[in-house]
């Protein structure tokens, strides 16, 4: 077949202080563009996208005036091509430096952005093979077996090292790090008690079949006697990746030098940053010597030490409770098929809360 020689792009027209703007007026976030497909050099491959990962911290790496040094990743400035991770397909590459890949092998990208195809580096600094056990979706790596599955396995073992017999609330329990922080905590830990947080009766519906012993939906009225009603005995932990009303709702509830893991603050990602988000129960911090810990799961995925942890531990660990059945991959995951057109709008579902599970973007083949 021939090889493309021009290839969609959407690259950021203006960077947002508040929301997001998904159109294609002149306040667009985004701007769609056509370009050229440059050739394949030594070291080098062409890749297709077929899936992309659609995550709510790419929205702080567009963030208007982002400080790099306050930042874990390269901010994403006006003129660059949109950054995310995704899966492709191999379409050609030079074989005497091709780090083992071959001709529709399907690999793990974190480079090609907002791309239909991009010619990238075959290092692993760019591209990685797609790590999944058998018979499982590639679209797994991007979810269970990628950022989200690790966040939550690092978040519960590493950060709160939640043990046997305690109990936890989960924000965003229906998200694709919360569903899985669920089903890791009561299945595998095997926590007491698992409460789990979401933005509908639907979703707190699929959160108690996940196994939580209680779910909440954070948008009834009632909600906050409902937290209270569900924790008259505290508990010991809590995994956050929301901040704001329901983090402040939350603290107040945790026992005495209890701990929390903040991987993420959606709450506020289209809102401006100058603007507080919480603060009324932080006294409570103090006067209960709670212990926050903020953490980024690729400090755990890529450590420094050049170590391979996700494959010695994660890895195994998240494949033995799928086999087993402790955790399952049904209904975890929103896969959208949309023409390369519609990907802005398909990564706007995240701020809606139109989405359950990790939300993938599967590229129509017509596009």
């Amino acid at each position: 077949m021939s090889l493309p020689t021009h290839t969609p792009v959407w690259r950021i027209k203006n960077s947002p202080q508040d929301s997001v703007v998904l159109d294609f007026s002149d306040d667009a976030t985004f701007a769609l563009t056509e370009e050229p497909v440059t050739h394949v050099e030594d070291g080098e491959m062409l890749v297709e996208t077929l899936y992309i990962s659609n995550d709510p911290a790419q929205r702080g790496w567009i963030q208007k005036g982002v400080l790099p040094e306050r930042l874990y990743t390269a901010p994403v400035r006006k003129g660059d091509v949109m950054a995310t991770h995704s899966i492709a397909r191999v379409l050609a590459l030079k074989d005497n430096t091709s780090h083992g890949f071959k001709v529709n092998d399907l690999v793990y990208c974190l480079t090609v952005g907002w791309r239909r195809y991009a010619v990238v580096k075959t290092d692993p600094s760019s591209c990685l093979p797609v790590m999944l056990p058998e018979n499982v979706s590639p679209t797994a790596a991007l979810g269970l077996f990628g950022v989200p599955g690790f966040t939550a396995y690092y978040g519960l073992r590493d950060i709160l090292k939640l043990k046997e017999g305690e109990s936890l609330i989960v924000s965003a329990a229906a998200g694709a790090v919360g569903n899985v922080v669920v089903q890791y905590a009561k299945k595998v830990i095997k926590a007491k008690k698992v409460i789990g947080i979401a933005g509908s009766d639907e979703k707190c519906q699929w959160i108690k079949e996940l196994g939580a012993d209680v779910a909440l939906n954070y948008k009834s009225d009632t909600f906050p006697q409902d937290l209270i009603d569900a924790t008259s005995d505290f508990v010991d932990a809590y995994f956050d990746s929301v901040g704001g009303f329901v983090l402040d709702q939350v603290i107040p509830r945790i026992k005495q030098h209890g701990r929390i893991a903040a991987c993420g603050a959606i709450s506020g990602y289209n809102k401006d940053v100058g603007k507080p988000t919480m603060g009324s129960t932080w006294i409570e911090v103090v006067t209960n010597r709670l212990s926050i810990k903020g953490f980024v799961v690729l400090d755990f995925m890529f450590p420094k030490d050049g170590s391979n942890r996700v494959a010695t531990e994660a890895f195994p660990d998240i494949a033995g409770a799928l086999q087993r059945g402790d955790i399952t991959l049904e209904r975890a995951e929103d896969i959208v098929e949309a023409p390369f057109v519609d990907i802005p709008k398909v990564w706007g579902r995240l701020f809606t809360g139109a989405n359950a599970g990790k939300l993938v973007t599967k590229l129509a083949f017509s596009a």
